[in-house]
């Protein structure tokens, strides 16, 4: 695309946007009487105008039907999450059976690594990346404890080479070619949190399983954010947050998926819980846990439906939204943001470097700029002028120009902003 950095070219391509009837659906922060310019949704979504009438119906059924609300309400608790699969599996690239809406993200994934990280043998080695999001390097130092391994010993850590600030998947598939026999887990970000790297999740899942080891995801950064095939790329599980991408609140509930071809395996460990039992027999109270043959099995408790219902009105936006084109507008408007934060740097010589990938095939919404020479006071004249973005130390901010709610016209002002922050600073 031949992009301008002007107001006529934002609104000529605002106007021929197939998903901009979406903004519409979303409520925008103020500042001095117009929409911010948010560019945070890698940190949390903004949020949709229907979740107060979802909220409000599942409260109106409460107070209507008591108990009898997990039966009788408009859409019934006891099967609540079992509305998310259809809807989850389009967004993964899953089968219905291998998604599940359930508990907080690191909860998740402790309880997936308890299947999963099973050390025995030769194979009781890690392996990730390097500066993962501090909450994966906390679970999985952890687990590894709880294992009895030294993480000093038994975590393989890949990171960017000296000078560099992203990680080459070919360091990646050596570590695990290098560690073969040894490996017995290999878990990464799909989209690296800091840098906003997107790996190549099926060629990394492909080496994982050719030496026989486990394999997951973290998809925090990437569920709602980039196209995804879980099933076809045959990892053994991932989990993903809602708040980011996917718009549903703060805090908001995680998703799992686990491939089929774990879901008879009734002899794997896990931790069980009451709503992973056979859904037949659930209520007999019996002892001995018998697991559902799918991804559910996973599940513990039941359906926290008042925290779950803003997910459920998301998703159902999402459902409306034709992935190609989010796709093309991701990598449009992803491309304009680079293209409008060079063209700045050059009218004032300022050094920007953007650490993200510049192939879009290795980039979803996001663009990490190191502010050389700037600090933070670049930062925070840009939240005056009515920029929400993201500060990173020592001197990074994060940036995410989501396809569901943000314009070119966001852009186009976030540039007008840098600008006049930049000749405010400098004079």
């Amino acid at each position: 695309m031949d992009y301008q950095f002007s107001l006529d070219f934002a609104r000529t391509q605002d106007s021929a946007d197939p998903l901009r009837g979406f903004r519409d659906e979303f409520y925008f922060p103020q500042h001095n009487g117009q929409d911010v310019v948010y560019l945070t949704g890698n940190s949390l979504g903004l949020q949709p105008k229907p979740v107060r009438e979802y909220i409000e119906q599942e409260l109106e059924d409460w107070s209507k039907h008591g108990v009898e609300g997990h039966f009788n309400a408009r859409r019934p608790w006891m099967p609540y999450h079992e509305f998310f699969q259809k809807s989850l599996a389009r967004l993964m690239g899953a089968k219905e059976t291998e998604v599940v809406p359930m508990n907080g993200l690191t909860t998740n994934l402790h309880l997936l690594m308890v299947s999963f990280f099973r050390p025995q043998g030769a194979r009781t080695k890690m392996l990730t990346e390097a500066k993962a999001f501090p909450s994966d390097q906390y679970a999985v130092e952890s687990q590894l404890k709880f294992h009895g391994l030294d993480p000093a010993e038994h975590l393989i850590e890949v990171g960017p080479r000296e000078g560099e600030h992203t990680i080459r998947e070919e360091d990646v598939l050596k570590a695990i070619e290098d560690n073969a026999d040894e490996l017995a887990l290999v878990f990464i970000g799909g989209v690296n949190y800091y840098s906003g790297q997107l790996f190549d999740m099926e060629k990394i899942t492909e080496a994982a399983r050719a030496v026989g080891a486990r394999i997951g995801w973290d998809l925090a950064h990437a569920a709602g954010n980039v196209d995804l095939k879980l099933h076809e790329w045959g990892p053994d599980f991932a989990a993903w947050c809602s708040y980011k991408y996917l718009n549903s609140g703060p805090g908001s509930v995680s998703g799992v998926f686990v491939h089929e071809r774990h879901h008879r395996d009734k002899e794997l460990h896990r931790f069980a819980g009451w709503w992973g039992h056979n859904k037949e027999r659930r209520f007999l109270m019996e002892p001995g846990f018998d697991p559902i043959e799918s991804a559910e099995a996973w599940q513990l408790s039941n359906t926290p439906v008042f925290a779950m219902a803003p997910h459920l009105a998301s998703l159902h936006q999402f459902d409306r939204m034709n992935l190609d084109d989010r796709a093309a507008k991701r990598r449009d408007l992803t491309g304009y943001l680079e293209f409008v934060i060079n063209d700045v740097a050059k009218r004032h010589n300022a050094t920007f470097e953007i650490i993200t990938p510049k192939d879009s095939a290795q980039r979803g919404s996001q663009l990490s700029v190191l502010m050389h020479g700037q600090g933070k006071a670049l930062f925070d004249r840009l939240s005056e002028k009515g920029v929400i973005a993201d500060w990173r130390e020592p001197n990074v901010i994060r940036m995410a120009p989501v396809p569901m709610y943000n314009s070119y016209e966001d852009i186009f002002r976030f540039g007008t902003y840098l600008n006049e922050a930049l000749t405010e600073l400098n004079h």
